[in-house]
Formats: C-alpha cells, sequence, structure tokens
C-alpha cells in the first residue's frame, strides 16, 4: 500500500488506525475533526505548514513497516 498526496486522512485512518501517532508527531491532532474525512494530505499538510513530502514519507515507512512484520507472523 502506498500513501498519496490525495488521498484524505479518513481513508488513511480507515486503513489503520495505529497511523494516528504519525500525524500527531506532526501536530496534527485534528483527526476525529469533520473536515479531516474529506480533506486530502496535501490541503492538511498545507493548512498545517507541513511540508507534504515529509509527512508522506513517514506515512509510507509506517505502513511498509507493517507490511513487513505482517510478512514474518
Amino acid at each position: 500500500m502506498t500513501i498519496t498526496k490525495d488521498m484524505t486522512i479518513y481513508e488513511i485512518l480507515k486503513l489503520d488506525s495505529g497511523v494516528a501517532p504519525v500525524f500527531y508527531g506532526f501536530g496534527m491532532h485534528c483527526l476525529g475533526c469533520p473536515i479531516s474525512s474529506g480533506e486530502t494530505l496535501e490541503q492538511a499538510a498545507a493548512a498545517h505548514g507541513i511540508d507534504v513530502g515529509v509527512i508522506l514519507e513517514e506515512l509510507n515507512n509506517y505502513f511498509e513497516d507493517k507490511e513487513l512484520d505482517d510478512d514474518e507472523e
């Protein structure tokens, strides 16, 4: 699974709610906010002054590590 800047926050959280700490680490504490269900990652990053490329890297690392863990089981 590859996360893209066009995915909504809701879509990403729906894939795995355990990814929330990645968002929190960037100061994005509004994950339950109604706007997050329709806001793309790119829009949310811009609203919070975050380089979308940096958060994309962190999110994709999270999901890559998760896939590796799942493969080991």
